[in-house]
């Protein structure tokens, strides 16, 4: 039993949909967790202080994660090592890999010192709202500085996974990630208190980096560590990597932002926020990521031997497919929030009001959810084409794009009765208390959106695909959202006027019922309207992903890996 499992990890998958959906199985999995140890917290501490200071304490590592770590991390490095593989031999390979290796230990320690000296004085000035509690924030900070390099190197040595293909392996890491956390939760914070938040974190993240090491200390191309770094040999890397270690920053300096605005709201907000970005992540991980994460190294190898018209046909098709996925998914997200947020967290320390707020915020996320796939994809096709500078650039305005939207959504949003009273009534919160934390989704939303629309519009004119061959797959997936919507809505309505919805297994029931009938009327429309996606992803599930140790790729994914 043991060695199939192993062998079920260590399996070679080649084929763009094969490989997606072995990731999309994984992350699912991965997902899992996540809302379990979000049902945890929840239940544990509710949208209050002790979890506002938890979450508050991950932006900065995360911050230095994606600023440091991803500068050379898989979707960077993967076609500069591709090209230095000559046939069998990888010397070249592995010589570029140690030099990035003891680059990324030298630059990291050295930044964590000095991060975690000066955290006393930095936390009132990133966390104002939390000046009472610095010593904490400050504890929780130092000991998640271990975060970054662990995932750092977890990410560094993906390369040598994702280029043998061994994708259920890559996938696998965000599992054991969230498994470290769930331990945290249940046996380190009774010992330790909230210190032991933040050792599970550290756990998971170890677990993240070993999973890798058996194939890839087996791998010809396993750095060797401690290398004295030159600069002369990973100058291109950098050249490359730096834009978009930034374009991905930007983006956690402004959820830094939009966190450091919660933390002067009301008490929960920090929490209600960010279970809700959670929870958005939970579609937006299994559709948008598993089909860029799938497609990148296609992407770069079919660039690399210039095969143009194989290029954009990956493109088009991993974009079909998160339309396909993500708008019907959106439309369900947005009528059985409350029932998906109650079952979810509802229990212990989290109340009604606290499920109210989150879900509306859910909600207010869930608009931009097609758009974060579209942006995935797409910031990885053209680093696949080595080009950084229009994901940085068109990254910075919609950053700042995020924070004013969001400032001036909050300003209005207090100044202005009229519609708050029209936001409240329109997202069921009225009289519940932090309403403004609203203002944060709206305007990353609605940035987002704007983000997406410039990014595809560049990206197709710079890549050579036609956007007009993607016209009738939005609207049949608009269609199909529309009425998979309208159904759930429905039944959710009978419910309630059959039923009483007062317990847990109501509201499962209501919403599962709901979520059922909407994913049939979705697959229905589908299916009546000749989407050719129902059929290529019968074709990818037939060939039994776990059952060869090569997947034949699709006629559409042809190329030679």
């Amino acid at each position: 039993m043991i060695r199939r499992v192993l062998n079920v990890m260590y399996k070679e998958v080649r084929g763009l949909h094969q490989a997606a959906y072995v990731l999309a199985i994984f992350t699912f999995g991965s997902q899992i967790l996540a809302l379990v140890r979000d049902r945890l917290l929840a239940h544990q501490f509710g949208a209050g202080t002790t979890l506002d200071l938890y979450y508050a304490a991950f932006r900065i590592p995360d911050l230095l994660y994606v600023l440091f770590a991803s500068t050379l991390s898989v979707y960077v490095l993967i076609p500069f090592v591709a090209e230095r593989i000559d046939g069998r031999n990888s010397e070249r390979a592995q010589n570029l890999l140690s030099q990035i290796f003891s680059f990324f230990l030298i630059i990291y320690i050295i930044l964590a010192l000095g991060i975690g000296i000066f955290m006393p004085y930095l936390v009132p000035l990133i966390f104002p709202g939390f000046v009472e509690h610095t010593s904490e924030l400050v504890l929780l900070v130092r000991i998640l500085l271990l975060q970054p390099l662990l995932l750092g190197l977890s990410s560094l040595l993906g390369v040598i996974t994702q280029l043998g293909h061994r994708f259920v392996l890559y996938a696998i890491s965000p599992l054991l990630y969230n498994a470290g956390i769930i331990c945290g939760v249940l046996f380190l914070y009774p010992i330790f208190g909230l210190e032991g938040l933040a050792y599970g974190v550290i756990i998971g993240a170890f677990l993240h980096l070993a999973i890798q090491m058996p194939f890839v200390v087996s791998s010809e191309l396993m750095p060797k560590p401690w290398v004295r770094p030159r600069f002369a040999e990973i100058r291109g890397v950098l050249t490359i990597s730096l834009p978009r270690a930034l374009t991905l920053s930007l983006h956690q300096i402004v959820l830094l932002g939009l966190v450091s605005f919660a933390s002067l709201m009301s008490i929960g907000s920090v929490s209600v926020f960010q279970f809700a970005f959670n929870l958005q992540s939970v579609p937006l991980a299994i559709i948008g990521v598993s089909y860029s994460v799938a497609a990148f190294p296609m992407l770069a190898q079919l660039f690399a031997e210039q095969k143009m018209n194989e290029f954009r046909l990956h493109i088009t098709s991993a974009l079909r497919h998160i339309m396909f996925w993500s708008l019907p998914l959106l439309a369900l997200i947005i009528v059985i929030r409350a029932q998906f947020v109650r079952v979810v967290l509802g229990s212990g320390a989290f109340n009604w009001n606290d499920t109210r707020l989150t879900a509306a915020v859910l909600a207010l996320f869930a608009f931009s959810l097609l758009a974060q796939g579209i942006n995935l994809l797409l910031v990885r096709a053209l680093y696949a084409a080595q080009n950084t500078r229009i994901p940085f650039y068109i990254t910075l305005v919609s950053a700042f794009g995020i924070l004013a939207c969001s400032f001036f959504s909050y300003a209005f949003f207090v100044s202005h009765e009229g519609f708050r009273t029209f936001i409240e009534t329109i997202m069921r919160v009225q009289g519940v208390p932090g309403t403004e934390v609203l203002m944060l989704a709206l305007g990353y939303s609605v940035a987002l959106l704007v983000h997406s629309i410039v990014l595809l519009v560049l990206t197709a004119r710079k890549l050579g695909f036609k956007l007009s061959d993607l016209t009738a797959h939005f609207l049949r997936a608009l269609l199909a959202a529309i009425l998979s919507g309208t159904v759930a809505y429905s039944i959710l309505n009978l419910f309630v006027s059959v039923l009483e919805t007062q317990t847990l297994l109501t509201i499962f029931l209501q919403g599962m019922l709901a979520g059922v009938l909407g994913i049939i009327t979705a697959g229905l429309t589908y299916f009546f309207t000749g989407s050719p996606e129902v059929v290529e992803i019968y074709n990818a599930l037939r060939k039994r992903l776990f059952k060869t140790d090569i997947v034949p790729v699709q006629d559409e994914d042809s190329l030679s890996v």
